[in-house]
């Protein structure tokens, strides 16, 4: 048998022992006490602010979707959809797909040019034609998101003035879609859309929540909720939300700026070894012709695809933060 097909049997049987395993494994038992006890805490104690904790999760559990779609075709494709929304760009499905089909296209043709392998060529084109668009959408709907989350703060406090001048929720909600500019008038004059003909501003404010995906607006949507649920001062507690959203914001840049010398020494070092390969691939192809045909240096190039693979995710976890 060959080393790459004995690699490729190797690598399937891995797969699937881990696949059997995390299928018989079962719940974790200790999980399962802690959140039975959890579950008891809130029902039978006393606390305020236990009662308080347990009506917010309630009111979390309750805006979230009824029905969870299995991955298939039609989830897929809404949920592309969905992307290419929260990127604010009016890119329709066909052109994103047109799109990656063509750079899939273009660069396998450059790739079979140059080494004449024409299975290989084929992969690199689909690396590149899935790999692309998707990391450019990726880059458009982190900048929107950030673009929003920057001035969102600033809707709040708008808000909280319209409120405390005597102005429903209603209207304050179309002040700040007049006038904050950016992506959140366009996400608040689409609540504002909604709720006049005839949404009710829970489903509006969900919508725009499932729509844009950010834990700052779920933020602002649970605390409507708690609010009309329990009472008390709406624009002291809108006040609050967006004190904490700036400190959030802050604490983000703070941890973006300690990280950034680690993450570009990560950029390099993983950059490094293929912007060479491809180089001297490049200027001499015969020189690493044998990484395509030999059995032997496929595996080695495989295996240390692999492990540089796993140095970049443990990299990547080491300066990634969730605040």
């Amino acid at each position: 048998m060959p080393m790459s097909q004995l690699l490729l049997f190797a690598v399937g049987l891995l797969t699937a022992l881990s696949l059997a395993y995390s299928a018989l494994a079962g719940p974790n038992a200790a999980k399962e006490s802690a959140r039975r006890l959890q579950g008891l805490r809130y029902r039978h104690s006393e606390s305020t602010t236990d009662k308080v904790e347990s009506q917010l999760k309630k009111a979390i559990a309750a805006r979230k979707p009824a029905m969870h779609r299995i991955a298939g075709s039609s989830s897929r494709i809404e949920a592309l959809a969905l992307r290419l929304h929260r990127s604010g760009k009016n890119w329709t499905i066909s052109q994103y797909i047109y799109t990656s089909i063509g750079i899939a296209l273009a660069v396998a043709v450059l790739v079979f040019l140059k080494s004449g392998a024409a299975l290989m060529s084929l992969g690199i084109g689909v690396l590149f034609g899935a790999g692309i668009p998707h990391m450019l959408l990726n880059s458009m709907i982190k900048r929107r998101t950030a673009a929003f989350n920057a001035k969102f703060p600033d809707a709040i406090e708008l808000l909280v003035r319209g409120l405390r001048s005597g102005l429903p929720v209603t209207e304050t909600l179309a002040v700040v879609a007049s006038e904050i500019p950016g992506p959140v008038g366009i996400e608040f004059r689409a609540i504002v859309d909604r709720i006049r003909v005839g949404r009710t501003m829970d489903e509006a404010l969900q919508e725009t929540a499932d729509r844009l995906g950010t834990p700052e607006f779920q933020f602002f949507c649970i605390t409507l909720a708690i609010q009309r649920e329990t009472g008390g001062n709406l624009a002291e507690t809108l006040s609050n939300l967006a004190d904490v959203l700036r400190k959030r914001s802050q604490m983000k840049l703070k941890i973006r700026a300690m990280s950034s010398e680690s993450k570009a020494s990560a950029y390099i070092v993983g950059a490094l070894p293929f912007i060479v390969f491809g180089m001297v691939y490049w200027i001499n192809p015969k020189y690493l012709g044998g990484f395509f045909t030999d059995d032997r240096l496929i595996v080695a190039g495989i295996g240390g695809l692999i492990w540089m693979g796993i140095g970049a995710l443990i990299m990547a976890k080491m300066v990634s933060f969730e605040i």
